[in-house]
């Protein structure tokens, strides 16, 4: 995860751990069947709206425009995100033991946390778009092109995957003096709190990466800045902004909101509420954002909203 772990002194009972016990699962086996129902609902409505939204921007040439491109890209990512904790979850949700390998800890950790802090630099990526677009619209195909389109896809994904990989290699050189770890899933937090050698390094890069994507944060409001201000001048760019950039507001703050949410509650949220409680905030993003973004862009953007309906329209009359 991309924050900062605390100091720890040097100890001579470090020990190898083979494998991790999940106790965040303590409460929950009585409910287990209502929960495992619920996730497979939860995670099969996340499949649908995110697979709905790529199979429309990629079957339909009309779609395929920068900002729908990088749309399909933060689906892709959520998809990616999910993956990484639904599938195991739910096999826990039916085992009699929650274990995760400490190798499998790592990987579960890297691939959530990717996909999460990858969601910024993409939502960091359309605004760009979107500042070229309604700022600078007679330079926008000229700037656009085809290799920076494809750089600006890949780049979320290659400059989250280095700084991530970074992080889980540091905290894979950890040495750990226990093996509980209270989360329904593994962090890269909950594996540097087990540690009881100097976490100084795991400190230095939590720094490094919280810049990094506070910069892009700062990158999206400096861009909302120069279009709120250019959409003030014209109805018509007021129009442009109220149908692209609203969409995307929206995911920012959805996005933005469930991850701190998760950071500022893992470092100082209580430990007196309930187990259940403490596991819906460790989730949270992990639900709402895979869940909203592509309803908040299926409804609200015109083009793929009318797409979608023809789309349905046909299916309906060649079933008849």
């Amino acid at each position: 995860m991309c924050v900062p772990a605390p100091d720890m002194t040097f100890s001579d009972n470090a020990s190898t751990v083979t494998l991790f016990t999940l106790s965040g699962f303590d409460e929950m086996m009585e409910h287990r069947a209502t929960f495992f129902s619920l996730t497979l609902l939860c995670y099969c409505v996340i499949i649908l709206v995110n697979v709905a939204l790529i199979l429309t921007i990629v079957l339909d040439e009309n779609l395929h425009e920068p900002m729908y491109i990088f749309l399909c890209n933060l689906c892709i990512s959520g998809l990616f995100g999910t993956t990484g904790f639904y599938p195991k979850f739910l096999l826990d949700l039916l085992s009699d033991l929650q274990v995760i390998s400490y190798a499998g800890c790592l990987i579960q950790s890297f691939v959530i946390y990717s996909s999460t802090c990858g969601d910024f630099v993409i939502l960091a990526v359309m605004a760009y778009d979107r500042y070229v677009a309604i700022c600078r619209p007679l330079e926008y195909h000229s700037v656009m092109t085809r290799q920076r389109v494809a750089w600006l896809v890949s780049y979320p994904w290659l400059s989250t995957f280095c700084l991530i990989t970074v992080i889980i290699i540091l905290t894979s050189k950890l040495k750990s003096c226990g093996s509980h770890i209270e989360k329904l899933y593994c962090a890269n937090w909950s594996i540097v709190k087990l540690s009881c050698t100097s976490t100084t390094a795991n400190n230095i890069s939590g720094y490094i990466g919280m810049l990094f994507y506070t910069g892009h944060i700062l990158f999206i409001v400096c861009s909302y800045v120069y279009l709120i201000r250019s959409c003030l001048k014209s109805i018509e760019d007021k129009g442009k902004f109220m149908q692209t950039c609203m969409p995307h507001l929206l995911s920012l703050i959805n996005v933005a909101g469930a991850l701190l949410f998760d950071v500022f509650y893992s470092r100082y949220g209580s430990t007196d509420v309930s187990q259940n409680v403490q596991n819906f905030m460790a989730v949270q993003f992990l639900v709402i954002p895979p869940i909203l973004n592509p309803l908040i862009y299926g409804l609200k953007l015109k083009q793929i909203r009318i797409q979608i309906f023809c789309t349905s329209k046909r299916k309906k009359k060649s079933l008849k």
